[in-house]
């Protein structure tokens, strides 16, 4: 497995496996790349092609920079795999991530998308909980003194509490020190995407799409998904993170989703 900075995007990301197909793997809201290392073995050992995971801009150990809408980061994807050898794209995205990797399934920044699997999709908002959100987008960082402090809110804000062990590799990514103490490695300012209508976004999605999500995830129900897509997955005594959660169990759904096409 390779890490590094791409010098088209800048985008943080780590990739690995050999062959012509690539998957992008994209995180949701708050989280990073490290949210896939546990599905990583298993699309290595699974996988004909190449993977590849970023962290959104905004997110881990990518640049700061605002604006941060969903298209913003579709078009960061899509430099950052704009010289990648020809092959067939397929996606993985959550939360988020699956309304990032959404946009990009549209086919309108440029890559040719020919599978798309998005799960854990918040697909209503209210306008109490957009409006929420941008208030949230224009709160300063805040700096904790103890570097346990900031895991703790890392892990709160990605869903991840009581799923990552917080003296893990995998929590400590979550934040950076600066010089009076630590924070979420995350720009609060990322809130700001939220708004635009997510069937919406999914309506134009031009290739083979699956929605998906844990039987126990707040965020959305199958009713909700089966309004969209009459075929989405339940992942039974999953919630949010189910990729964390039980990474084998999803990461063959997904196999055998994509099988399908």
């Amino acid at each position: 497995m390779q890490s590094d900075a791409s010098e088209v995007s800048n985008l943080w990301h780590s990739r690995g496996g050999e062959g012509d197909s690539l998957l992008l793997l994209l995180h949701g809201l708050g989280a990073n790349a490290s949210v896939w290392d546990r599905m990583i073995p298993l699309i290595e050992k699974s996988w004909d092609g190449r993977w590849l995971a970023p962290d959104f801009r905004g997110h881990g150990r990518s640049f700061c920079r605002s604006p941060y809408g969903f298209g913003v980061h579709a078009a960061d994807v899509a430099a950052l795999i704009r010289d990648e050898r020809p092959g067939a794209v397929s996606i993985v995205g959550h939360s988020f991530g699956g309304v990032v990797g959404a946009m990009l399934a549209t086919g309108w920044f440029g890559p040719q998308i020919v599978r798309l699997f998005s799960f854990g999709v918040k697909l209503n908002w209210s306008t109490s909980e957009i409006a929420k959100s941008h208030e949230i987008s224009r709160k300063p960082a805040r700096t904790f003194a103890e570097k346990s402090e900031a895991i703790d809110r890392y892990l709160k804000i990605s869903g991840l509490f009581g799923i990552v062990d917080p003296h893990s590799v995998e929590a400590a990514i979550g934040i950076r020190q600066i010089e009076s103490g630590y924070q979420v490695a995350m720009d609060s300012r990322a809130f700001e995407a939220v708004g635009p209508s997510i069937p919406g976004v999914f309506s134009q999605v031009s290739s083979w799409f699956r929605l998906a999500a844990g039987e126990n995830d707040p965020m959305v129900t199958a009713g909700e998904m089966r309004q969209i897509d009459r075929n989405a997955v339940v992942f039974s005594g999953l919630g949010h993170n189910a990729h964390c959660e039980k990474a084998d169990a999803v990461w063959r759904a997904i196999s055998e989703e994509f099988a399908r096409v």
